[in-house]
C-alpha cells in the first residue's frame, strides 16, 4: 500500500512556512525564534526555507509584513462597522489598532521591534506604510487638512498613534490592572473614549 507523502508547491511552501513561523514566534518569541524550528513545525527539511527566505531575518521580515497587513484589515473592519461620520471613523481606526494588538501581542512586538529584523524589506515597508496611512487619513479627515502640512497636524498624528499603541502595550504588559479581566468588547467604551481624547474637538 502506498503512503501519501506530504508535498508542497512553491506557493504553498511559503504560506506553510509563514504559518509555522507565527506559531514559533508565539511560543518562543523573537529572541529564540529559529529557521530550524519553523521548518520542523511545517514538516519540511531544514533546507526547505531557503527556497523562499535566505535567512531568519528574511522570514521574520515577511512575517512582520503579514502582521501589518492584518493591522490594516483590523482598522478597516472597525471602520466598516462604525458610523460613517469622520470622527466616528477616526475612533474606529483606533479601536481596530488596539483590537489587533491585544489579539496578536507577539506579532506586535515583532512588527515594532528591531532586534531580529530589518526595515529595508520592500514588502514590509509597503505594508507598514499602508497601516500607518489608515490612522493618518482618519486624523486628516477629522481636521479637514493634510495633517503633515502643519506642526499641529504632526502633533495630532503623534498623539493618536501614541494613545492607541501605548494603551495596547500597557494592557499587554499587565500595567493597567483595572482592565486586566476585561475582554475587548468590555474595554471598547474605554478605548473609544481614550482615542477621542487624543484628538480633541476644536
Amino acid at each position: 500500500m502506498k503512503t501519501k507523502s506530504k508535498a508542497y508547491h512553491h506557493g504553498d511552501l511559503r504560506e506553510a512556512l509563514l504559518a509555522a513561523a507565527e506559531q514559533e514566534l508565539i511560543e518562543k518569541g523573537a529572541d529564540a525564534f529559529s529557521l530550524r524550528g519553523t521548518a520542523k513545525r511545517a514538516g519540511v527539511s531544514h533546507a526547505a526555507p531557503a527556497h523562499h527566505f535566505k535567512d531568519t531575518m528574511a522570514l521574520l521580515n515577511a512575517l512582520a509584513a503579514v502582521g501589518f497587513a492584518r493591522l490594516t484589515m483590523s482598522m478597516k473592519e472597525e471602520q466598516q462597522r462604525a458610523d460613517p461620520g469622520k470622527r466616528a471613523q477616526f475612533i474606529a481606526s483606533g479601536v481596530g489598532y488596539v483590537r489587533f494588538a491585544l489579539d496578536n501581542p507577539e506579532m506586535l512586538q515583532l512588527m515594532f521591534g528591531t532586534a531580529r529584523r530589518s526595515s529595508n524589506d520592500p514588502e514590509l515597508a509597503r505594508n507598514a506604510e499602508a497601516a500607518f496611512s489608515v490612522l493618518v487619513n482618519a486624523v486628516g479627515n477629522v481636521r479637514g487638512t493634510h495633517v503633515f502640512k502643519t506642526e499641529e497636524g504632526w502633533r495630532d498624528v503623534a498623539a493618536s498613534w501614541s494613545m492607541v499603541h501605548g494603551y495596547a502595550q500597557l494592557v499587554i504588559s499587565g500595567k493597567l490592572g483595572f482592565v486586566a479581566r476585561l475582554d475587548l468588547e468590555e474595554q471598547r467604551n474605554l478605548i473609544e473614549d481614550l482615542v477621542a481624547r487624543a484628538l480633541p474637538e476644536h
